[in-house]
């Protein structure tokens, strides 16, 4: 049967059901096969030689590429608007491996200072021994023309940012490394293709830790980049070299939890309006971190970039550093819907303490310029009632 031509670009939802997958024949599958295998056959010598001589795209090694991944990179790369995409076995080895894609021995990236914890690590403790110089900057990137030089080649950024959901103005980032002729990347992970598209505001390459919300059901560790084919090329190439290639297993995953991305993103937003609201007026929270509060500092920027504004939020216990840390483990250790469990984006609503998760192994100094305190509980907002869970929350603040 021949394939009915689209009349209009499809949405979101429709792209995350059906992107990179061919149903239209008779007896096709409608759901995923999984190319359970690690290696592939050639159909003569000839073949082999192209494939080596880089004429050919036939699958050899599931570590180079494989059926069910590619349609998993398909997916991604539709939902990101990018002419390709690559997945990886963690959201970690997307970003190094992006990274490493534009910067050498000698060169400098430029990255904001708000940062999941095993991002920061990565620039502050393995960059530097392989003689890679990492700037700094605010989430506002305040006097960031300072910071660029003839060494500067690229520009990485997260926003929302893990924890307290700061957020950099894209198309201002994005404007400032065409300026300077810097690669631009960005961590989406928070945010997702649903809510925020970098690459329409001008970014060069979006990355995701997979495990999150793409996936969304908590049971896969994956990652992913997306941007041009040129750019992906480079990116791919680092995959395959270092070994971070996914397993069709986890790709079949990721592809089931994207079919459902639209309908749990909406309602995960929806609930955490509602508890964000709530926290807001408990007498014993003195912050609440959302940005879909008139409150956040970034308010007006959400409300401009992004199509809703998340399920993660974050909120300070009342207190100093030590009666804050002690509430913070009390309400953790008293939460009975919500899970005490690090990661996030899944079905499950979370609570976790950043000092001891993502952002162990940071100093106080670091800690505090960051915004996360020893009081900071960070929720992941899943699929449970709301009412459930204000609830839940009510019970473990009293």
């Amino acid at each position: 049967m021949k394939k009915p031509a689209k009349t209009k670009p499809w949405g979101d939802a429709t792209l995350a059901i059906h992107a990179g997958e061919e149903h239209f024949r008779v007896g096709a599958p409608v759901g995923t096969s999984i190319a359970r295998t690690s290696n592939f056959t050639f159909a003569g010598t000839e073949e082999m030689k192209r494939w080596a001589e880089g004429k050919s795209s036939a699958y050899i090694y599931t570590r180079y590429g494989n059926p069910t991944l590619s349609i998993a990179e398909k997916k991604i790369a539709a939902l990101e608007g990018a002419e390709d995409a690559v997945v990886t076995a963690s959201g970690s080895a997307a970003i190094a491996s992006a990274l490493l894609s534009q910067l050498s021995a000698g060169d400098e990236v430029i990255a904001t200072r708000q940062l999941y914890g095993g991002s920061y690590r990565l620039l502050r403790d393995v960059f530097p021994r392989y003689g890679i110089v990492v700037r700094h900057v605010e989430s506002d990137l305040a006097g960031i023309e300072r910071l660029v030089n003839p060494r500067t080649k690229a520009l990485y950024v997260e926003t929302p940012t893990n924890p307290t959901l700061r957020l950099v103005d894209l198309s201002k980032a994005a404007a400032f490394a065409r300026e300077w002729g810097l690669v631009s990347l960005i961590d989406n992970t928070f945010a997702s293709p649903v809510l925020q598209k970098p690459l329409e505001m001008g970014f060069n390459i979006v990355l995701h830790s997979a495990s999150k919300y793409l996936s969304g059901h908590s049971d896969v560790i994956a990652g992913a980049a997306a941007g041009s084919a040129a750019l992906i090329r480079k990116v791919r190439a680092n995959v395959i070299q270092l070994g971070g290639s996914m397993d069709p297993e986890a790709a079949f995953l990721l592809i089931r939890g994207m079919k459902t991305l639209g309908v749990r993103i909406e309602r995960q937003c929806k609930s955490a309006m509602a508890v964000a609201k709530y926290l807001e007026r408990h007498p014993k929270v003195a912050r609440v971190h959302y940005p879909g509060l008139p409150s956040h500092p970034d308010f007006a920027l959400a409300k401009r970039q992004m199509r809703g504004f998340g399920a993660m939020l974050a909120f300070d216990c009342k207190g100093g550093p030590k009666a804050g840390l002690a509430a913070a483990r009390r309400f953790c250790d008293r939460v009975r819907v919500f899970l005490l469990a690090a990661s996030l984006g899944g079905t499950e609503s979370l609570v976790v303490l950043p000092i001891y998760t993502s952002h162990y192994k940071m100093s106080p100094e670091e800690l505090r310029a960051v915004g996360v305190g020893p009081g900071t509980v960070r929720v992941s907002i899943g699929l449970e009632d709301p009412e459930d869970l204000i609830e839940d929350l009510r019970q473990a603040l009293g």
